[in-house]
């Protein structure tokens, strides 16, 4: 397929407006993205142009990003690029939207917890992660030093009516 895959890392910029549309969920926000170079006169970073993309997520990405984004969060964005071009009452104005395959925080300027979503028809809730221990290491099953005890067998039943 001839279509521009993009990667964009930028600040949300505007708050992400969700609409239930007839085709599936949608949402939209704006992407600032600000390139940064080394001014060796100044002897500091400097921030250069700053780019306005529209992102555009649909289905399920459309009701996680409306539930996890705020105005000036760092994230990246991947998706397809689509520039267009239109002339209102006698002005021609370009855009450059990006139709998102996927987004998530920017992990080099911050932290996030992440929260598993069911399927959309799924009624229950995904089980809660445990806290990882960062101050043991994790051992396999089974090289423990320790005798650890068997577990019992589950067995299941299953009732027909």
């Amino acid at each position: 397929m001839n279509e521009t895959m993009v990667c964009a890392v930028g600040n949300v910029a505007t708050q992400p407006v969700f609409r239930e549309l007839a085709a599936g969920p949608s949402a939209r926000f704006r992407l600032a993205v600000t390139s940064r170079y080394w001014d060796r006169e100044k002897n500091a970073w400097t921030d250069g142009h700053t780019n306005f993309f529209t992102v555009w997520a649909n289905r399920q990405l459309a009701t996680n990003t409306a539930t996890s984004l705020a105005v000036g969060d760092p994230v990246v964005v991947q998706g397809r690029l689509k520039v267009r071009t239109e002339t209102r009452e006698s002005q021609q104005w370009t855009s450059a939207d990006i139709d998102a395959v996927a987004i998530g925080h920017d992990l080099a300027r911050g932290t996030t917890a992440f929260r598993r979503t069911g399927r959309p028809d799924a009624t229950t809730p995904a089980p809660p992660r445990p806290e990882p221990n960062w101050e043991t290491p994790a051992e396999p099953p089974g090289t423990s030093a320790q005798a650890q005890p068997e577990p019992e067998p589950v067995t299941a039943a299953v009732a027909v009516a």
